[in-house]
């Protein structure tokens, strides 16, 4: 009876576990995460424009908010032909 106890521990460990894992996954994968980085990004690359004095630090801070971007949907593709190789 023990083992079975046991058994059933650990199988619940792990569906708890594979939740966990798929909720990161879905995070790691959502268009909300992605907007986030994006809009962090544009703030933060404003800020440091502006105090490194440089002329219009609003339009500067588009590369790096462009570059994450595609970025995100070029390694999708290339991640795919990845995966496909196996």
């Amino acid at each position: 009876m023990d083992k079975i106890n046991e058994l059933e521990k650990r199988i619940t460990d792990i569906e708890k576990r594979n939740k966990k894992v798929e909720g990161d996954k879905a995070w790691e994968t959502s268009s909300l995460r992605k907007i986030l980085i994006i809009v962090l990004t544009y703030i933060f690359a404003v800020l440091y424009l502006k105090i490194a004095d440089t002329t219009n630090p609003f339009f500067g801070a588009v590369v790096p908010c462009v570059g994450f971007f595609l970025s995100t949907q070029t390694l999708k593709i290339i991640k795919n032909k990845w995966l496909k190789r196996k």
